[in-house]
């Protein structure tokens, strides 16, 4: 039944994903729109939220993620994308019990981090 190696009860996401440009602006509370839109335009997290694999709070445990990631981004003015693909992956993993193996973890880390270096360089002059 499984493909190999380990098997795991995790849903699996390898659709395409089709990521957009996210447009960073400066408060907190635009950085946290803007955390807030790119995670809704985010295939993967919305199936998950959509076929609630996280349980019937799957939405507010969507919301919990993007404020997760906005409190993650005030701690420090110094993170890497890698430790945002950690959260994110760990995140979905533990919240949702599912992986994704379509590329859009590191996409969206990506992204993320764009919009705290953006948000990190206009708060600071």
């Amino acid at each position: 039944m499984g493909t190999g190696g380990k098997t795991s009860n995790a849903h699996v996401i390898s659709s395409t994903w089709q990521h957009k440009h996210v447009h960073p602006m400066v408060d907190d509370s635009n950085l946290r729109r803007d955390i807030g839109e790119l995670l809704s335009r985010w295939g993967g997290l919305q199936m998950a939220v959509k076929n609630q694999w996280g349980g019937h709070d799957s939405l507010k445990k969507s919301h919990e993620l993007a404020n997760h990631l906005l409190h993650l981004f005030s701690q420090s003015n110094v993170i890497t994308v890698e430790e945002i693909e950690s959260f994110l992956h760990e995140s979905l993993l533990l919240s949702f019990n599912t992986e994704i193996e379509d590329g859009s973890i590191e996409e969206v880390a990506e992204q993320l981090m764009i919009l705290h270096e953006e948000h990190y360089l206009r708060g600071s002059h």
